[in-house]
């Protein structure tokens, strides 16, 4: 009997002869598509629902957000798996797991509960994620890639738009629950997930990937620029949307109609900020966003010490999503300097590297709010001025033999 033609492999050659939608770049776009309605969705209610259904606090939020970091640290794990599974596989039946956990999270309304079904969902993430990474940066040409992630952030935050404005048209015209509108994303991603399993054959790239844990000296700038970006975006994550419903009494549907501005910017601005990459360099893009980063957390504490007003904490909230989608440029960095057979290995270790402060940081932050809220985003600042530091090492044109500036005076060691 011969192999049905949805599930066999196929090169990245062969596959060009296949409708546009199920090309690699399709399925790229369809996960771009898929994961944000679950994860952002989660999002988009989570503070809502932990305050008004468990009423946590800041600590309670923090510890939360330390659990649901957990899997990222062990996103090496991803090594060991691909050893028995397909990377493709594996990012997908990790997105439907995400799917999954996140449709039943209102069903364990108190923080045990809560944490519990937070690990899960984040195993789904972490992992769809670190996988995902890798398939982008093997799958992308060099040259475009830049302008092509840009155009699946936008496909991403043109998905979520979609969800976030079902949530404002319906939740207060129709009294939603937190459990319909979870189970509606929830499902949503899972079922999409098990559909392109079976949809798209098993592409193979044109280089091998290793199976091992791969570290090299030389890609330490790209090790410390994940380390930083980590651990910044975490009070980012945890405390900005937090503090629009602790401090100003911010609802569901304001919040969501919040989210969908960054969105509409994003789906505008992430493709132009792509292409900015690919003209100006990693070098350039990541510097100016750690300026702005710099400036924008800045702001943030002033709003706890000084009391300025809600007005300026939604700009912030706006101006940082777009400067952080400059973070691809770190991935880039990373695909021009790499040897080919590392893009999958790396990927793990670099999310792993990615969430070691995100294990403890929001926990110990959640402590620190409690007192000085104000402080928070103003480590937060000194950790964007960091970033800048490392991203000025970067060099004009990075590649293998040329990851730094200091390369030229000092050649990396292969290793």
């Amino acid at each position: 009997m011969t192999q049905r033609p949805l599930l066999r492999s196929m090169s990245l050659d062969d596959a060009k002869a296949l409708p546009r939608w199920r090309q690699p770049v399709g399925l790229l776009v369809v996960m771009a598509l898929a994961m944000p309605i679950a994860f952002f969705t989660w999002s988009a209610l989570l503070n809502n629902f932990v305050i008004e259904v468990a009423q946590f606090d800041g600590s309670d939020i923090g510890w939360l957000h330390t659990v649901r970091e957990i899997p990222g640290f062990f996103a090496i794990g991803v090594i060991f798996l691909i050893l028995f599974i397909r990377e493709q596989v594996l990012g997908l039946v990790s997105l439907t797991l995400l799917g999954v956990a996140t449709a039943v999270t209102a069903q364990f309304p108190s923080l045990g509960g809560i944490l519990m079904v937070t690990l899960l969902s984040s195993i789904g993430f972490h992992y769809y994620e670190t996988v995902n990474q890798s398939l982008q940066l093997q799958w992308l040409d060099k040259k475009k890639a830049p302008q092509f992630l840009g155009w699946l952030m936008a496909a991403g935050s043109g998905a979520t738009l979609v969800a976030y404005a079902l949530i404002i048209l319906t939740w207060r015209a129709y009294d939603l629950s937190f459990s319909v509108v979870y189970w509606a994303a929830g499902g949503f991603t899972a079922l999409v997930a098990l559909f392109c399993l079976v949809a798209y054959p098993q592409f193979e790239a044109p280089n091998p990937q290793r199976k091992q844990m791969v570290l090299r000296r030389r890609y330490w700038l790209y090790y410390a620029l994940q380390f930083m970006a980590g651990a910044r975006r975490q009070i980012f994550t945890v405390f900005a949307g937090f503090m629009m419903v602790e401090r100003f009494g911010f609802d569901v549907h304001e919040i969501t109609a919040l989210f969908m501005v960054t969105l509409v910017l994003n789906m505008i601005c992430a493709p132009l900020l792509g292409k900015l990459v690919s003209v100006f360099g990693e070098r350039a893009a990541l510097t100016f966003e750690y300026i702005g980063l710099t400036g924008v957390f800045l702001l943030y504490a002033g709003i706890y010490f000084f009391d300025w007003g809600v007005t300026l904490a939604l700009v912030l909230y706006v101006v940082d999503h777009l400067f952080f989608s400059l973070a691809l440029a770190i991935k880039t960095y990373f695909q021009k300097i790499a040897d080919p057979g590392d893009i999958a290995p790396t990927a793990a270790v670099a999310f792993t590297i990615n969430h070691i402060a995100a294990v403890f940081l929001p926990a110990l932050l959640g402590y620190l709010w409690l007192t000085s809220p104000g402080a928070v985003f103003g480590l937060a600042s000194c950790m964007a001025m960091t970033s800048l530091g490392l991203a000025l090492l970067i060099p004009r044109h990075p590649a293998p033999g040329n990851e730094t500036r200091f390369s030229a005076l000092a050649p990396a060691p292969a290793e």
